[in-house]
């Protein structure tokens, strides 16, 4: 939000008016509230180092002030495991809802004036299991499996959407030692079919919508695959699935279990520390995705320290769960909030809000019934909301725009003292507040980064402190999180306390722990969150984890960070060519490039992601006489200049991009949706390639700003 043009439309006399009103509240509220609200506190806690080096050598490790001297790894005594954590969390909240699931009341489908369909819906109330109802739905559900011949630390594998059945199913596994396959809802046929053959799995737990839409049509390539089960009923067809494969219901299992005396199971092998919990497939872009062995040593010292940073966690904290389980900022995120007596209610990305595609209008989205205090979001979930605000705000009347215009650039001067602004917060800020029902305390974002722009406009508008995380999926999710006090924007926290962070050189990139004012280099995260490896792939394994002379292990992110005074760390770069896009998704700049500089009018291309937006773009070298004959066909005239610059022409070969790109399976996101074409070679005098003629992705960076921002709209860092 740019705060000197909102200040401009604003009437001279009423700004006037305004001002000393706002002089005048200061005045007479500021000392007293200072001095109760806690704003000194919060202040003083914003200011305080945060992470220190261990030693006072460059590329010593950074750990948070808090364990300095020992790494924590549990957040209970004994609990060591993920059925241990649970165990103790029923005994000691046994009557206290856990998860939550909304009645559908009515479904319809909505006809749009272009003849597509949507689904409508409307919703009830939440109906809610208790943490003992959970606790006898998963061990039943445990039983009736080993009845159909799961043994432990043997794979099963859900590819469902997130919902309480998810977690019913992670919790009897982590009960009876089951090895979890993890596989998102989104992927496509041939990465299920790979992470399902490659874990030989013999039970699939899913549910009806993604079994006839999706595993029907695969599960013949799927040899060993013996039972299927539902989560939500039995599916409409059963004649689609090979002989051999038995079908049933998680009520069916369920129902086994219950009747099944215990004698049977007392030779039951309980897990320990070390064994595995998840293998936790990837979203595979960079070719078929990677299994990480996620141990329960890995995924406990992962919520002890998520935890640690959310304070006054407990019993009256509702979360709001509607990002993919099968990722593990969810399921570390749903894990923390199980294990210290918060609710889960569930939820999904096209029934959050009031205004969600497949919320009925008139009727409410899961945040206003829900009215969580807790919430995780990635940026485009976030961009979304900015969006919604701000067309609300446009249509206004001049009186509430200007008032709702000054109070916003108030408040972003107020919080950046560390000050908050209660009158502002219950007067102009309700009613966007209520738009994530009102009662968000903690908002955290992950999964991507966040601009600086979005994370101050949440803080301002929802009242609540937004946070950044920064974790992988090799590190159990945990690496860093900002302290709820901490209001600084495009950084991400310092270490938790489960593990440390050092920084390591990189002379290819310019980057050293010995720059100044702060080191810089590679992120390699050490601790017992340090995950295990990948799944049958020992190569790979070996070259991104290290394992140092006193056992511990780590992970080398391919991350170029940079800790600054306080102990906290800023991601500036990218040592690989692979980068998340805004939504989540990893795009392989080389592996899109090889395939697009295959057309014969391609010369050379640099393909340019940005993790803050949910497209790619490219830079193209076209061949010259390629280039003019296409012209030529379609009317263009003029010099080679003239038609690299001709934005019809740009059309024409951004198609022949996309017919290749489809051709060679590239999914929808991998395709540049715009591009910028190059009359001049790139050649090593120019210094935008090597002498190799490998790109110089900062040098042709810094040689196309111009165009970068024009194709964004914006600009890009």
């Amino acid at each position: 939000m740019d705060t000197m043009k909102l200040k401009h439309d604003i009437n001279p006399l009423l700004l006037h008016i305004i001002n000393f009103a706002v002089l005048v509240y200061t005045f007479l509220t500021f000392l007293p509230w200072y001095l109760f609200s806690g704003s000194k506190y919060i202040i003083t806690k914003s200011n305080q180092i945060k992470a220190k080096p261990v030693k006072s050598t460059p590329g010593s490790a950074y750990r948070s002030v808090n364990s300095l001297h020992c790494l924590a790894s549990v957040f209970y005594p004994e609990c060591d495991t993920l059925d241990k954590a649970f165990r103790h969390a029923r005994s000691k909240f046994k009557d206290k809802n856990l998860l939550g699931t909304r009645e559908i009341l009515q479904e319809e489908d909505e006809i749009q004036p272009s003849g597509k369909v949507f689904k409508k819906v409307v919703l009830g109330e939440y109906n809610w299991l208790s943490y003992d109802d959970v606790f006898k739905k998963a061990k039943a559900f445990g039983d009736g499996l080993i009845m159909l011949g799961q043994q432990p630390k043997t794979n099963i594998a859900i590819f469902c959407e997130t919902r309480a059945e998810w977690m019913i199913v992670a919790q009897a596994c982590f009960m009876n030692n089951f090895q979890l396959v993890t596989l998102y809802a989104t992927l496509g046929g041939p990465a299920i079919v790979h992470g399902l053959n490659e874990t030989e799995v013999t039970t699939l737990i899913t549910s009806k919508e993604l079994m006839e839409t999706k595993l029907k049509y695969i599960v013949s390539q799927i040899p060993l695959l013996r039972h299927i089960i539902t989560v939500d009923g039995k599916p409409t067809s059963w004649s689609d699935f090979p002989k051999g494969v038995i079908v049933q219901t998680m009520s069916s299992v369920q129902a086994i279990g219950e009747k099944t005396e215990n004698k049977l199971f007392k030779q039951k092998l309980k897990p320990v520390s070390s064994d595995i919990a998840v293998i936790m497939y990837t979203s595979g872009s960079t070719g078929v995705p990677k299994g990480v062995m996620i141990s329960h040593c890995n995924l406990i010292s992962s919520i002890t320290g998520m935890a640690e940073r959310i304070p006054n966690l407990g019993e009256k904290d509702t979360y709001i769960g509607y990002l993919p389980l099968a990722h593990v900022l969810e399921l570390s995120a749903e894990l923390v909030c199980l294990t210290h007596g918060c609710r889960i209610g569930y939820s999904s990305p096209q029934t959050l809000s009031d205004q969600s595609s497949k919320i009925k209008k008139g009727s409410k989205g899961d945040v206003s019934t829900l009215k969580p205090t807790l919430m995780a979001a990635v940026p485009e979930i976030m961009d979304r909301i900015y969006k919604n605000v701000m067309n609300r705000v446009n249509e206004m009347s001049s009186f509430q725009r200007n008032l709702f215009t000054l109070a916003y650039n108030y408040k972003m001067e107020q919080i950046s003292k560390g000050y908050s602004t209660p009158v502002c917060d219950s007067l102009v800020f309700r009613k966007v507040r209520m738009l994530l029902g009102g009662k968000i305390r903690v908002l955290l974002c992950g999964g991507a980064p966040l601009s600086a722009a979005t994370q101050r406009f949440m803080n301002i508008c929802f009242c609540c402190p937004v946070g950044q995380g920064y974790g992988l999926t090799e590190s159990s999710g945990a690496g860093t999180i900002t302290e709820v006090w901490d209001y600084t924007t495009g950084r991400v926290g310092a270490p938790l306390i489960c593990c440390e962070i050092k920084l390591m050189n990189w002379e290819e990139g310019g980057y050293f722990n010995t720059d100044k004012p702060y080191p810089r280099g590679e992120i390699v995260i050490g601790g017992p969150n340090i995950t295990m490896g990948y799944y049958k792939n020992e190569e790979r394994t070996k070259s991104e984890f290290m394992v140092d002379e006193n056992g511990e292990r780590w992970l080398y992110t391919g991350d170029i960070g940079e800790f600054q005074s306080d102990g906290c760390l800023k991601i500036i770069d990218r040592k690989k060519d692979l980068v998340k896009l805004q939504a989540g998704e990893y795009v392989s700049l080389g592996k899109v490039e090889a395939v697009l500089k295959n057309l014969p009018l391609v010369d050379n291309i640099c393909v340019y992601a940005s993790s803050f937006h949910s497209f790619i773009i490219g830079f193209i070298v076209p061949n010259h006489k390629e280039l003019k004959e296409l012209a030529r066909k379609k009317g263009f005239r003029g010099t080679l200049e003239e038609i690299c610059n001709n934005s019809e022409v740009e059309k024409e070969v951004q198609k022949l991009l996309t017919e290749a790109a489809r051709t060679a399976n590239l999914e929808k996101f991998e395709i540049p949706l715009k591009i910028r074409l190059s009359p001049e070679p790139w050649t090593p005098e120019t210094g935008l390639v090597t002498d190799a003629f490998k790109l110089k992705r900062k040098e042709l960076t810094a040689h196309y700003q111009e165009d970068i921002n024009r194709m964004y709209g914006t600009k890009v860092k």
